[in-house]
């Protein structure tokens, strides 16, 4: 191999940084049956050079430098499709990742998009490089910003709102609607304000979880000195990386119950403190996220919301629930290859035309940028909007 470096002139370093991981991939691997589940599961698999059994081959035969020169895997939108109809239950998702985490470790040259944004998150603490103390700049639009916003202690929640609704305007509106939403129910929240930094799984998805570590730490920090017990967040990749990698890399973070807003709004429904008016009936259409969806097991509460709002018709499609598609804007893959995210996301938004839905629903702001912008490239007549936006609307 000619490009860049080969993996197998830096050997000493790949085997001492990952001798027991590549072990154990290789182990899990050998119960590999080549049934190319993996590969007729993957969405992105007519946009990589090789299939994902593949790669799996190559890694079991002990030619990883042959799989990381391949790049397929930054074509992975870790969506996790693969790894949910695997019959021997290899994560296969994670090996795409290990490979992103080889390449770099291996001192192999990395996508400068990649290096852009370990450069900007470890230094600006949001995937955008905005100024961090402008976290709450979503909420100067509102007719009044809720007191609540501001951090303080005696909160029964913490609301973490990320990085893309932090900064990106598209998505404003969600953490917009879930607070007005928490302030007619009722409910006791606060922010971290300046102090709410990006959770770290951009990293994580390309490699780099060493880089997140002090991330998470400051991150749990900052809500075990809030006092609360719950935190709740919008955004199903915070949400995942909270109730799972937290776990992992800050022991202390095991105490903390995190909730996406689909599960707290579905309990509020549920106790009798949303109220729903009549709509004009419609069919709607819902989106399943995959880190909130095939990642974390979140699929009952959105269609429940869905289900309780009076004229509305939900009409799955044909893809749903464990086997949905993926829109495309997972993976980090936006940053590398922007025309595979409009490929992918066009597959999903065909699957919404069949529906005949007028609304789109999702509980994802990558989601809902994602699939906005489909509606728009394929002219598809959809409104789009999070589950936040539409339970606002909906309320009496």
């Amino acid at each position: 191999m000619a490009e860049a470096k080969s993996l197998a002139l830096n050997d000493q370093v790949f085997r001492t940084a990952f001798g027991g991981e590549l072990a154990e991939v290789r182990e899990k691997l050998q119960t590999c049956i080549q049934c190319g589940s993996c590969s007729a599961s993957c969405p992105a698999v007519g946009l990589m050079d090789v299939t994902p059994r593949h790669l799996w081959q190559l890694i079991r035969w002990g030619l990883e430098d042959e799989a990381v020169a391949t790049k397929a895997f930054w074509v992975c939108t870790q969506c996790y499709a693969c790894t949910v109809r695997c019959p021997r239950g290899i994560i296969t998702s994670e090996n795409m990742r290990l490979l992103r985490k080889w390449q770099s470790s291996a001192g192999l040259e990395m996508p400068e998009s990649v290096t852009k944004l370990r450069d900007t998150v470890t230094t600006s603490y949001n995937i955008s490089g905005d100024d961090n103390a402008r976290r709450l700049i979503w909420s100067e639009n509102l007719d009044q910003a809720p007191a609540s916003l501001q951090p303080r202690t005696g909160a029964d929640y913490v609301l973490f709102t990320g990085c893309v609704s932090s900064f990106y305007p598209m998505t404003y509106s969600i953490p917009q609607a879930f607070v007005q939403i928490l302030e007619k129910a009722g409910i006791s929240y606060t922010t971290m304000g300046g102090e709410e930094w990006c959770c770290g799984y951009p990293l994580y998805g390309v490699g780099m979880e060493s880089e997140m570590v002090d991330i998470a730490r400051h991150n749990v920090s900052r809500f075990l000195e809030s006092g609360a017990k719950k935190l709740v967040t919008t955004c199903p990749s915070c949400y995942y990386t909270w109730a799972h990698i937290y776990h992992e890399v800050v022991p202390e973070s095991r105490g903390i119950q995190v909730l996406h807003a689909t599960e707290l709004l579905a309990e509020l429904v549920h106790q009798g403190k949303l109220a729903f008016k009549e709509q004009p009936p419609a069919v709607v259409t819902y989106h399943d996220p995959c880190d909130l969806g095939r990642k974390s097991g979140v699929y009952d509460a959105p269609r429940a919301i869905i289900n309780s709002i009076p004229g509305l018709k939900l009409v799955e499609m044909a893809n749903a629930r464990e086997s949905a598609l993926c829109c495309g804007g997972g993976g980090d893959v936006e940053m590398v290859n922007a025309q595979a995210v409009e490929e992918l996301a066009a597959q999903r938004m065909a699957q919404v035309r069949d529906t005949g839905a007028k609304l789109l629903i999702s509980s994802c702001q990558q989601c809902k940028r994602t699939l906005f912008r489909s509606a728009r490239n394929t002219k598809t007549r959809v409104r789009v909007l999070d589950i936040t936006e539409l339970v606002l609307d909906a309320l009496a």
